[in-house]
């Protein structure tokens, strides 16, 4: 049983609660740099630690794309959770796939380090990414054996060596958006105000709780990767094994798609993503057998016109976004994922009665925190979102995005035009007199 006794202290008495304040200084209550320090080292706790990337080989690329994907998660945080989620689908998916031939060997942490490109192997010009769908293969068709995982890198041991998560910043992380969490309650039990900054702070939290559920055991900040030799194969067990690669943008040979600083931009591409495809060129090629009622020399010709379009089309097609089907047709997993989606632009709400300087600032931040819950719930009811015309539909599924993109940067501005007339509400503070925890 818990009891407290508290009371509301005004921060700024004397202002008339007709009027709005700018900077106020640092007092036995709340300033403005107090409260904005504060949101900013929850809001980097939210993302900057939390971020978990993949593997790159050389520094200044590792570095640009961790940059790359904090930028990312500032803007839309959601983003970083979809990337968790999907990343620990492939990976218990590749655990439920190599059950049987590895005895149950092959762990969660084994499968997010083959999944974050950490496992190559070495090639005539440098060295090639070893996909979670490739090395399956090679377990399946026994050309290695899961008892050598140590020779290749992947004892846990050297997986837990390689990885530099940080248990004390974990631990700081943990307990900063625990008490920021535990005061913004408090104030709101207490009936005052919270700060445009400090809703908007509240909205990463539960983004930053289930980020951190789906990569709890993803190693983090990985420096280099394991380099082995693939073992011998013949010519068509070679090309088999190739033509699995889900990409060849990750690899280092070298080429000018794998050194261009654009790849920090690149989302690591997922095993689904290549099976869709190659059901794609498969369905392609049966339509092509299929189209016979014209002469051989006609079909012939025709048949590898079509066939060379098919090739091209992968390269020229630009994916937007595309949802694991195992999520997406998920009857438990796919509301939970909308509701969290949800919920960053819902909490931006709290500030829904809190004073603006006009009534126009109001309801435009009332106006972009309902477009950005109603705009993302539509762009994610797509499964797959490419840069093609398909019909009305793809207007609906190109404009859904941008107008997430404009709420944002409206909440944004918003957020730091507040400081400039705020409600002398939002620095108030309460007091716990007494407080008493009894455990019955």
């Amino acid at each position: 049983m818990a009891r407290a006794c508290s009371t509301a202290v005004p921060h700024n008495q004397s202002a008339p609660r007709e009027t709005f304040v700018g900077w106020v200084d640092e007092s036995p209550g709340r300033g403005t740099l107090h409260l904005i320090v504060t949101c900013l080292f929850t809001i980097f706790l939210c993302t900057w630690v939390v971020i978990h990337p993949r593997v790159c080989k050389r520094p200044l690329l590792r570095i640009l794309h961790k940059v790359a994907l904090f930028s990312k998660t500032l803007i839309a945080p959601e983003f970083i959770a979809v990337e968790g989620l999907q990343e620990w689908s492939q990976a218990r998916r590749t655990v439920k796939d190599c059950a049987n031939i590895t005895e149950n060997g092959l762990k969660l942490v084994h499968a997010f380090y083959i999944g974050m490109l950490a496992l190559r192997y070495r090639t005539s010009h440098g060295d090639k990414v070893i996909w979670p769908n490739q090395y399956t293969w090679l377990l399946k068709e026994r050309l290695i054996d899961w008892n050598d995982h140590a020779r290749w890198g992947l004892s846990e041991e050297n997986i837990n060596d390689k990885s530099n998560a940080d248990g004390t910043a974990k631990l700081i992380a943990l307990v900063q958006v625990s008490w920021f969490a535990a005061q913004s309650i408090m104030r709101l039990v207490h009936g005052l105000p919270l700060s445009q900054l400090e809703s908007m702070t509240l909205s990463y939290v539960p983004l930053f709780a289930i980020t951190y559920l789906f990569w709890w055991v993803k190693p983090k900040d990985v420096l280099t990767p394991s380099i082995i030799d693939l073992p011998d194969m013949s010519e068509e067990q070679q090309a088999t094994f190739e033509s699995m690669a889900v990409s060849s943008a990750f690899d280092a040979e070298a080429t000018k798609e794998q050194t261009t600083l654009w790849s920090i931009w690149y989302l690591t591409p997922r095993v689904f993503e290549k099976e869709a495809e190659d059901i794609a060129r498969e369905e392609a090629h049966q339509k092509i057998l299929r189209e016979d009622e014209k002469g051989p020399v006609q079909r012939i010709e025709r048949a590898g016109n079509i066939s060379a379009r098919i090739s091209s089309h992968p390269a020229k097609e630009t994916v937007v976004a595309h949802w694991d089907p195992n999520i997406y047709h998920s009857k438990l997993l796919w509301p939970m994922t909308c509701i969290f989606g949800a919920s960053f632009g819902a909490l931006h709400l709290i500030s829904w009665d809190t004073r603006f300087p006009t009534a126009a600032e109001a309801w435009l931040w009332r106006g972009a925190a309902l477009a950005s819950i109603i705009s993302l719930l539509i762009f994610m009811q797509f499964e797959k979102v490419v840069l093609r015309w398909f019909g009305p539909l793809t207007i609906i599924s190109l404009v859904s995005p941008f107008i997430y993109l404009v709420s944002r940067a409206v909440m944004i501005g918003g957020v730091i035009a507040a400081f400039r007339a705020s409600d002398p509400a939002i620095y108030d503070t309460y007091v716990v007199s007494t407080y008493w925890i009894h455990i019955v």
